[in-house]
């Protein structure tokens, strides 16, 4: 539970909530439709918050799968969640925590917590309406800390699943109390079946339907499909689904997910919100949505390109490439290539593949950048560290992440130390060379198997030593980044690397903890690695520095 928070009571009559459900499938762009929307309220002078329901029994999203869910994210209080919330703090650029993020398992874990407390003053505690006035509470919570007047809350998964109806409730119960400061968005998928080739609007009628079904009738409908929608579709939905035809939204497949409010703006989306419930905004013109739209140019006028290798272990889900399992990382390079006038062109290569045959190490030589992302576990580091070894020997752009700081160590413990059997406890814990190895912190909790929630997570300080890469790359002495880890750099090991050339550039403010290791410039164009994860915090209208640096090496 977060802290209690006495609920303002102007601020419960002036609210809005939009809630954002999917119909059909997942996976359509529910994340990015909600903060399009949060975006364009914003741009118009509103205070949005953005809120994730997330239906699985979890508590929070640090022991899901990357390939089954995709990217954990770290937010600044340490709380591990999903995706969207990384797309939520990009758009509006804004820190959320926790309070804006919630799961089934949380929210169970709250109502049975409070009945354990007898905060319910020995009522019966029944799942309606208790689970669903559980989730209303931490809307508001959510509301009350961010002092905001307008809160976005996607509702995961699709409409009909049966973990989504005590969520669908509290929306319910909502509009029940205040239809006019409640407004239902369904981001509905539209298939265009290549043998028929028709626009189907059928299973988004079904989905509607089923919405209804749990009391709810959706204020304005965004058409996901390949192509826009024509005139011919809209009146079809707008007829059977019971929405006028211009709350019909069509969103076809763009290039760029940050075209995406500015299409919204043009369907009318920003003005039709703000009449239906009622609530003054500013004009669509304005200094907030011009900025964007500067960067959404540069998006499509950067031309010129540069290749990018993304080495990682966290590609495979069946026949398919999950990039969602590094969609930080793989934003941040966006940004800071497109604010540096190029193209990045990334290509995702499983480290296996080196396992393998080393002969396919051949293959970087191409490249004009090689990043290692984060990551967990034995499962394809022998590879990687032969990448990392390519890389420094053939003077070729490396940016560690985390994991990929780590690796960086052990390579260079191997062949330049002489440390043959160098390795992380990880992979090798028996090892008499761990250069890496467990933080002190850490190991009673792997003796006792406590692993939810208990890495090193959220904001820590750095202090970057003067002249150093990474000092002249943030143009600052003191940085605050997100770190998500429970393994270090060895301290017994320091001084033996930074005599064979090895930098610690950035160090905790006790000097205890490795933050960054370089090469200074002299001897490579950019080999550098962060114990912490910079993607977190990087921004389209503000990239993160030490990515940009990375791409300029990359250029040059």
């Amino acid at each position: 539970m977060g802290a209690k928070v006495t609920p303002k009571k102007d601020m419960k009559s002036d609210c809005k909530y939009i809630f954002v459900v999917g119909g059909v499938i997942s996976g359509v762009g529910k994340g990015v439709a909600a903060s399009s929307i949060a975006r364009i309220l914003q741009d118009r002078g509103k205070n949005v918050t953005a809120i994730k329901i997330d239906p699985y029994i979890n508590i929070d999203a640090g022991t899901m799968n990357p390939t089954e869910h995709g990217e954990v994210f770290v937010l600044g209080d340490g709380d591990e969640c999903d995706q969207d919330m990384g797309n939520y703090e990009r758009f509006l650029n804004v820190n959320l925590t926790r309070v804006n993020y919630m799961t089934t398992g949380r929210v169970y874990q709250s109502v049975i917590n409070r009945e354990r407390n007898l905060e319910y003053g020995g009522k019966c505690v029944e799942v309606v309406p208790h689970i669903p006035l559980e989730v209303i509470r931490r809307i508001e919570e959510a509301r009350d800390i961010a002092n905001a007047n307008v809160v976005v809350i996607e509702i995961g998964g699709t409409v009909g699943e049966y973990q989504n109806m005590l969520f669908l409730e509290a929306a319910r119960m909502m509009k029940l109390r205040d239809s006019k400061s409640v407004f239902v968005v369904m981001v509905s998928y539209l298939p265009v079946p290549s043998k028929v080739g028709e626009m189907k609007t059928k299973p988004t009628q079904y989905a509607v339907r089923t919405l209804n079904a749990s009391g709810i009738q959706p204020d304005v409908i965004i058409a996901r499909s390949q192509v826009k929608l024509d005139d011919k579709r809209k009146e079809k939905l707008s007829m059977f689904c019971n929405v006028p035809k211009d709350r019909v939204i069509s969103a076809p497949d763009v290039d760029s997910i940050y075209d995406i409010p500015i299409n919204f703006e043009k369907e009318g989306l920003g003005d039709m919100i703000c009449n239906v419930v009622d609530m003054k905004c500013d004009t669509s013109d304005n200094d907030g949505s011009r900025k964007w739209k500067i960067f959404a140019n540069k998006v499509h006028n950067s031309k010129k390109e540069v290749n990018i290798a993304v080495v990682g272990k966290y590609f495979d889900t069946g026949d398919f490439v999950l990039s969602d399992s590094y969609l930080s990382v793989i934003e941040a390079i966006k940004y800071s290539g497109y604010n540096n006038g190029v193209k990045p062109v990334l290509t995702w290569i499983n480290s296996i593949d080196f396992e393998k045959n080393k002969a396919n190490l051949k293959r970087l030589s191409k490249f004009d950048g090689i990043l290692v992302p984060g990551g967990f576990g034995s499962r394809g580091i022998e590879g990687i560290i032969s990448v990392v070894q390519y890389a420094r020997v053939n003077k070729i752009p490396y940016f560690g992440l985390c994991y990929g700081m780590q690796l960086l160590v052990i390579e260079y413990a191997r062949n330049v130390l002489g440390l043959r059997d160098a390795n992380t406890p990880e992979v090798n814990p028996k090892s008499k060379n761990l250069v890496i190895n467990v933080m002190d912190s850490q190991v009673e909790n792997i003796n006792k198997n406590k692993m939810g929630g208990t890495m090193r997570l959220g904001d820590y300080k750095a202090i970057l030593k003067k002249g150093s890469m990474a000092q002249i790359s943030y143009g600052s002495n003191e940085i605050v980044e997100r770190h998500r880890h429970r393994y270090e750099v060895n301290n017994a090991y320091i001084k033996q690397l930074e005599d064979k050339g090895l930098v610690f550039s950035g160090t905790s403010p006790d000097g205890k903890l490795m933050e960054i290791a370089e090469l200074p410039k002299s001897k490579h164009p950019f080999f550098l690695g962060t114990q912490f994860h910079p993607e977190f915090l990087a921004r389209p209208l503000a990239p993160h520095k030490l990515f940009s640096a990375f791409i300029k090496s990359c250029i040059k």
